[in-house]
């Protein structure tokens, strides 16, 4: 990971705060949010409880609970003056109102009509039982990684034993190509639908369900779906396989029908993962409402800051505590074109609520959360031909390993979806997105139908590191289910084994010549990146596109 970060949760840490908002205010209702009562997330120093609420009391606030694990307390207070007023304390670093801190990090595919005859048809029916899977052909990212048939599926399928934990929008639990390997008892929703953000416009839509609480088999998004399928979906004669087929699926939902993620929501996930015995969580989305989080950027005001500042305690407090019980962290780099070793401007945020974005210089100093957080292996993406995504962040001392994760312009100017990734995709989603018809036909050639014995199952083709990050995370579960040890939920292994195994499987990929790689897409120049580092860490590449083939025979 980059220089100068620290994890903020030893003797000496300092009280950070992150803040929600009440359902009501969330809801839209007609008080302005500034106006609302709000309640905070406030994360105190080790031994320093008792002083925070001291200070949560003088500031006219409530404390209403405490979290130990973490070390927060959930507090009530009036807004703006209340998160100024702690400020002042030298028990406090950070404050933020409950924005949206995440984004689900995939760049949707839209094909051709499927009326102009593409050579991709995106219906297949009555396939026959192939070897291995009806759509493998179409899965140039498991060919290129070795996980395969005759590769890595072979000899290491991974262990029904291994739980992998996806931190996303949720899973489609009774998609056919999911459901084998998908743990009902073992998941978890921590998130509350909200139909509309504080200024009253559509966040999430209408609620589905009671209570505005989805079931743990469900995913509105496809988001959640399309990284569990890419992990590990079976060998079943159906669609598509996984990377580690014979795994563990759990659905961690911390994500919004919408894609984006909320701070208690995700800690919550990660501690759950913790105590409940997950061996590997993927987490394909980034922080927001900041794009880049600092903690003293002059170009931000001290409320500005002190949220930024407690985005991160927050989220690295969350990430210790499950890295300290045996949970490895996977995290996609991010879609943003961005050298992160050299960042200088950030012009999207905040972007929460709408149209506050502003331009603002940022350094180095920032981070993009959680892929930079301390003890995180992050994931950059990669097209058919290897070259780095034109989309996809990068760093010397920022990527970790690279993945497939679909580039629709490898090789060409012209835009071609079918060099993304398909996965699993939820019916009912794409129903309600418009993406197939009234009798089932998907509308473009993103989407695939596949269907056997009267059931049909849908698929569809995605690009960005939110797809890279799920190859390294079912190449870390093949690890697990090899050399990993017995415990009471199954089996365990330490994370810093599984980054060892990791690194050390992957293939090298040396830096584009010349360096400076110019992005040219239809019809204009994205623009140049510039690779550093040696063959055998590179800031395009970490230490290589992980392989599972590798994974399946390496001895440790």
């Amino acid at each position: 990971m980059r220089r100068g970060i620290r994890s903020l949760t030893g003797a000496g840490a300092v009280l950070a705060l992150a803040a929600t908002l009440t359902a009501g205010a969330l809801d839209g209702g007609a008080t302005t949010v500034a106006s609302q009562a709000r309640e905070y997330l406030v994360f105190y120093a080790d031994g320093a409880r008792d002083r925070a609420i001291d200070a949560i009391d003088a500031s006219g606030g409530t404390a209403l609970s405490t979290e130990t694990r973490l070390g927060y307390v959930v507090a009530s207070g009036p807004g703006a003056h209340f998160v100024e007023d702690l400020a002042g304390s030298d028990a406090v670093v950070g404050v933020s109102s409950d924005r949206r801190i995440g984004s689900a990090t995939a760049i949707p595919g839209t094909g051709a009509p499927t009326a102009l005859g593409q050579s991709a048809t995106p219906d297949i029916r009555e396939t026959g039982v192939g070897a291995p899977e009806p759509l493998a052909e179409r899965q140039w990212d498991m060919k290129m990684i070795g996980a395969t048939a005759d590769g890595s599926h072979a000899g290491a399928p991974g262990n029904k034993n291994v739980l992998v934990g996806v931190i996303d929008t949720g899973i489609d639990g009774r998609h056919p190509d999911i459901a084998p390997n998908f743990s009902y008892p073992l998941s978890r929703n921590f998130v509350t639908d909200r139909p509309k953000d504080p200024n009253g416009k559509t966040l999430d839509g209408p609620c589905e369900f009671k209570d505005c609480k989805d079931p743990v088999d469900w995913d509105d998004d496809g988001h959640g779906t399309h990284v569990a399928s890419t992990i590990a979906s079976p060998v079943n004669g159906r669609g598509v396989a996984g990377v580690a087929p014979g795994v563990t699926l759990v659905n961690l939902r911390a994500g919004q029908d919408s894609g984006l993620f909320f701070l208690k929501p995700s800690i919550e996930a990660l501690t759950y993962a913790a105590d409940a015995g997950i061996d590997v969580v993927n987490m394909s989305f980034y922080v927001d409402p900041w794009l880049f989080n600092c903690k003293a950027n002059p170009a931000d005001s001290k409320a500005e800051q002190l949220e930024q500042r407690g985005i991160i305690t927050g989220m690295q407090r969350a990430l210790d505590y499950a890295r300290q019980r045996g949970v490895t962290l996977i995290s996609a780099i991010g879609n943003s074109a961005t050298d992160l070793g050299r960042p200088k401007t950030d012009k999207t945020s905040p972007d929460y609520p709408k149209e506050a974005e502003r331009t603002r210089r940022i350094d180095n100093s920032c981070l993009n959360v959680p892929a930079e957080s301390k003890g995180v292996i992050s994931v950059s993406s990669v097209g058919p031909s290897k070259r780095k995504a034109y989309y996809s962040d990068y760093g010397v001392e920022q990527t970790d390993l690279s993945a497939p994760g679909g580039d629709e312009f490898d090789g060409s100017a012209r835009y071609d979806i079918t060099k993304g990734i398909l996965a699993a995709a939820p019916e009912y989603a794409l129903r309600a997105k418009g993406r197939i018809g009234v009798d089932g036909t998907p509308k473009d050639t993103s989407i695939i139908r596949e269907c056997r014995d009267n059931v049909c199952a849908y698929y569809q083709y995605l690009v960005g590191t939110s797809m890279a990050a799920p190859h390294a995370t079912g190449v870390a579960a093949i690890l697990i289910s090899r050399f990993g040890k017995p415990d009471k939920s199954g089996l365990t292994m330490a994370p810093g084994e599984v980054q060892r195994l990791l690194y050390a499987t992957a293939t090298s990929e040396a830096c584009p010549s010349p360096r400076e790689y110019a992005y040219k897409l239809d019809p204009v120049e994205e623009g140049v990146h510039k690779c550093e580092g040696s063959k055998a860490r590179n800031g395009f590449y970490g230490h290589g596109i992980v392989n599972a083939a590798k994974a399946a025979s390496v001895t440790p």
